[in-house]
């Protein structure tokens, strides 16, 4: 048969071909026509080579990018794939020549802003998207804030500043089964929380051939659905399990006549792989970066000699610092996965293909319409040491190899319902630093006052703008007295406040602006001088290393710790709503926090940026940085309810659309459904489709 392209009224794509590698092509092209532009961002930052049409700004990410070695990585990957299964290896390459006809087709018009060609893809390209995407997932620079914190305070205030940092993305996901549902079949909802990019991370696609059919969220650039899929008898959702599976390794390098040696566990200077790479900048001259790489992994930070102003090392030996990351050691990202995913058709068979998952490592949830569940993490996490996943350990101190991998834990359900949101649950074991139990306990406590559930119910629990995490500043202000009577009235209408970041809500924007005023008068506080200024480490990794994103996303502890190295928290809290008594916000919460995407380029014609609800800790979790700005750059990439009753009741949206090309109607067409917590129908009738192309 022809491969038929379809469209829904929403400008999704629907593809049907003869067979997977078929199907996979298509997929390819209709990606590279709606997302050439996002597709060649994807490719040159997987390659290191962005900055080449991006100019300097893009140069620190390309400098992490050759350093970490992600495409030499990606390509080790594809290799060990075509040598274990051929038949995904081959199913890769047909989505790589579909996205390489799509591209010989691009008009996106940020190609002609930047003067840049389409480039080809390999077939590697997309395990390089792929890993240069999720690379920063476990958040491995918190080792880097840890040393800073140990090295200038001590070691117990690590725990002080744990939560979920500024760079590290979550997401919430419920599963409900049928024995809580009107249906009597299960239910899957939940939201991913990423970077809220333009175009969007996610891509909206129903993939049909004679082997499988199957709604989801792809990744441009990637073929299948690997995170949120729905078969037609099987769903399936994921959210960041908060593993900790990179470790980071102080080395210390010496220069030789013949190269680079690296000092080992053994005590045995070993000869290290080196070599220097050029990255071209646009409208600069180009820049050499030598790339190293030793028994550990490669080199990220500093080199032979050392780094100026690197905590933490007693000795006066320079260092520099190497990054071990499981794909990089295994040669395996997990692609092996995708294929069975898509042919699933029982809960068993998800099972059975995130047993071959890599990275990220998540939590999956998944039920089907036979009355199964599973509640499970999957992904690759080294054994090793302890230390290994607190601090930056010593690469010439035996103690600190990898043993082998930790066996994935499972749940279940309680009372026919299971929740994840990053809380420490099932990986509790695996990880270091989870977000803190609001949004998980919120959502469980939303699904315990009904008995039974549906699909449409959904929307209300991922719109819902509760904000537990406001006790702790909340009991400081209910604690104070002879306050001026501008503030006693500020305190008194906060202590009054239903609690709800809604957009339109002038008491969460005074709560918003008082919380930034504690977090700035902390952050500057005399006890944290020494966190101001970190090292001198690659701007990439910086916004783990920030003190007013960190004291902002970590109030909660820092207020209601027993002590705070002779801080006056109630001097501060007090000082902070006098401060905003005096110089009020004038509107509402929605006036300052905004949606403010994130764009590799900016557009020609700037768009509004509209008014949100919600805030970090809330289910509907738009992220600000507290004491820095209430702008959110992080959101709900996608929204999803899977029916396993009938696939057709399910619901999905995104927050812009389903082109990437500006000035397309379906470029921003489900913004202002994704604004009001509504979502788009899953179809997956033919005949209610419109008929695009044969290709």
């Amino acid at each position: 048969m022809a491969t038929e392209i379809y469209r829904d009224a929403w400008g999704i794509p629907h593809l049907r071909a003869g067979s997977a590698a078929e199907l996979a092509h298509a997929q390819g092209l209709v990606t590279a026509r709606d997302r050439a532009w996002q597709l060649e961002v994807e490719r040159h930052r997987a390659q290191g080579t962005s900055a080449s049409f991006l100019g300097e700004s893009a140069l620190s990410w390309d400098r992490f990018a050759r350093r970490a070695r992600l495409d030499d990585t990606a390509r080790r990957c594809f290799a060990d794939l075509e040598r274990r299964e051929p038949e995904t290896a081959r199913w890769v390459r047909a989505y790589v020549d579909g996205v390489n006809a799509g591209l010989a087709d691009g008009t996106a018009p940020e190609f002609a802003r930047t003067g840049l060609t389409p480039g080809r893809w390999e077939p590697w390209t997309p395990l390089g998207v792929w890993l240069a995407t999720h690379i920063l997932f476990a958040g491995f620079p918190a080792k880097l804030w840890r040393e800073q914190v140990a090295a200038h305070l001590d070691a117990d205030a690590i725990g002080l500043f744990a939560t979920d940092g500024p760079g590290t993305s979550g997401s919430n996901g419920w599963l409900v089964s049928g024995e809580r549902t009107v249906t009597g079949q299960a239910v899957i909802a939940g939201d991913p929380h990423r970077w809220i990019e333009d175009p969007g991370v996610y891509q909206q696609i129903h993939l049909s051939c004679p082997e499988f059919d199957v709604v989801g969220l792809a990744v441009p650039g990637v073929p299948g659905i690997a995170h949120f899929g729905h078969t037609g008898t099987v769903a399936w959702a994921i959210t960041n399990a908060m593993a900790d599976y990179q470790d980071l390794y102080r080395e210390r390098l010496r220069r030789t006549g013949a190269g680079v040696e690296a000092l080992g566990p053994d005590g045995v200077w070993r000869r290290a792989a080196r070599h220097t790479e050029t990255v071209e900048v646009a409208g600069e001259d180009p820049v050499e970066v030598e790339v190293i790489e030793t028994g550990r992994g490669p080199v990220i930070i500093g080199g032979p000699e050392g780094l100026d102003g690197d905590p933490g090392d007693p000795s006066d030996v320079p260092v520099a610092i190497s990054l071990r990351y499981p794909p990089r050691v295994t040669g395996d990202l997990g692609f092996g996965a995708l294929l069975p995913l898509l042919r699933a058709r029982r809960v068993a068979d998800v099972d059975r293909a995130f047993d071959r998952w890599a990275e990220p490592v998540n939590v999956v949830q998944a039920a089907d319409t036979e009355g199964d569940v599973l509640h499970r993490v999957a992904g690759r996490v080294p054994r090793r040491a302890a230390a290994n996943s607190l601090r930056v350990v010593p690469a010439w101190q035996p103690g600190h190899e990898w043993q082998g991998c930790h066996v994935s834990p499972r749940a279940g359900l309680t009372d026919g319902v299971a929740v994840m949101a990053n809380q420490r649950g099932p990986s509790g074991p695996l990880g270091v630093e989870f977000a803190p139990p609001h949004r998980a306990d919120r959502i469980a406590a939303l699904l315990a006052g009904r008995e039974r559930w549906s699909a449409a119910d959904m929307p209300a629990l991922h719109t819902d703008t509760h904000l537990a995490s406001a006790s702790p500043l909340l009991d400081h202000l209910g604690a104070l007295d002879d306050l001026t009577p501008e503030a006693a009235a500020l305190r008194d209408r906060l202590l009054g406040w239903d609690r709800r970041m809604d957009a339109g809500s002038a008491d969460a924007a005074l709560y918003a602006a008082v919380r930034a005023a504690v977090v700035r008068r902390l952050a500057a506080h005399p006890a944290f001088a020494g966190l101001t200024t970190p090292p001198a480490y690659p701007e990439v990794l910086q916004p783990w290393l920030a003190l007013v994103p960190r004291v902002g996303f970590a109030l909660e502890h820092l207020l209601r710790a027993g002590e705070l190295y002779g801080i006056d928290r109630p001097a501060a809290v007090r000082a902070a709503i006098e401060d905003v008594a005096l110089r009020p916000p004038a509107g509402v919460w929605g006036d300052t926090h905004r949606l403010a995407p994130w764009r590799a380029l900016e557009p020609e014609r700037p768009y509004d940026e509209p008014g949100l609800s919600g805030d970090h800790d809330c289910v509907l979790c738009t992220s600000g940085v507290p004491g820095l700005t209430d702008r959110a750059a992080r959101g709900p990439a996608a929204r999803y309810v899977w029916d396993l009753a009938r696939r057709e009741d399910s619901r999905w949206v995104v927050p812009l659309g389903a082109s990437g090309v500006p000035g397309s109607p379906h470029h921003r067409d489900q913004l202002p459904l994704w604004l009001a917590g509504d979502l788009v129908p899953v179809v997956t009738d033919w005949a209610r489709l419109k008929k695009e192309t044969d290709v």
